[in-house]
């Protein structure tokens, strides 16, 4: 119990340190410089532009209607560690401001996209890696890699140059120059700290619940379980594992779950870089249909 309470605590002070450094990126270096930026920030930029509508409501907006559609499909886990997003984002932002010469650390735009995008590709990784997200268009990133093989890097990447494009419209060509290079590093960075969407996860697990966690595998993590049979080499007990192979985005949810269903299960996770078959390169037999073909 007590290192279920530390891990929610860790992942929850990974949520605040990775919006932390996201508004350390914004404050110090992106917003100075006069860089676009891509996400809800760029698309409140924007409409501020066009329509003189206030930046915050449009990003709180937007970050409302991704976050019903994040209920449905990525869980209210997840919905729960991106409120806590949406409220200490603007605290850091607004905390950040304050510090004496943070605004004047560089004046040189090169510098200043190049920690930019380095900042925000770490922090956006810190936060996706526990399971919550930043808010704004990274859901979208996230939705995509759940329903897809696109990694989150990547459609951060083509979501980020549409919200560029639509600024291009009032910068500068060299700012947007600038604002790519940012782009780009943020998106190499993500793809270095969470791993990339292709890469799949195979995990082993040794546990007395092993059907209650083949179970909840199938109907809750909506992935494929083989069985096999095991003999512990302390006690010469007979007992039975559980394997399943999982795309990288799963691990947190399936880690989760073993851990509330058995504290004491064994747990080892090795990283695979190709997987055929059902569940990934044939569509996955729905968890229903499966039960009525064993009926």
């Amino acid at each position: 119990m007590k290192k279920n309470t530390s891990e929610k605590l860790i992942n929850l002070l990974g949520v605040a340190a990775g919006n932390a450094i996201l508004a350390l990126a914004v404050v110090a270096f992106i917003v100075p410089a006069g860089i676009p930026m891509g996400g809800a920030t760029g698309l409140g930029i924007a409409g501020n532009h066009f329509w003189g509508i206030r930046t915050s409501i449009i990003v709180f907006s937007l970050n409302s209607i991704l976050l019903i559609i994040a209920w449905f499909i990525l869980g209210k886990g997840f919905v729960k560690k991106t409120l806590l997003s949406t409220f200490i984002y603007p605290l850091f932002l607004e905390l950040l401001q304050k510090i004496p010469g943070i605004t004047t650390m560089t004046d040189n735009i090169l510098l200043s996209a190049i920690f930019g995008g380095l900042l925000v590709g770490v922090s956006m990784g810190i936060v996706v890696r526990v399971g919550g997200s930043t808010g704004g268009t990274d859901i979208i990133a996230l939705i995509a890699n759940k329903k897809t093989s696109l990694s989150v890097g990547v459609t951060v990447y083509m979501v980020d140059f549409v919200v560029l494009g639509i600024q291009a419209s009032f910068s500068d060509m060299e700012q947007i120059l600038y604002g790519i290079i940012l782009t780009l590093l943020a998106t190499v960075v993500i793809d270095k700290v969470v791993p990339n969407g292709k890469v799949s996860m195979q995990v082993m697990i040794i546990s007395r619940e092993y059907k209650k966690i083949q179970e909840k595998i199938l109907q809750d993590i909506e992935a494929g379980v083989t069985l096999f049979h095991i003999q512990t080499g302390y006690s010469g007990e007979e007992q039975k594992g559980v394997m399943c192979v999982i795309p990288r985005h799963k691990l947190f949810a399936l880690k989760e779950m073993v851990c509330e269903t058995d504290p004491f299960a064994f747990l080892t996770i090795n990283q695979i870089n190709e997987v055929n078959g059902q569940g990934f390169t044939r569509e996955r037999i729905a968890y229903e249909e499966l039960k009525k073909e064993r009926i």
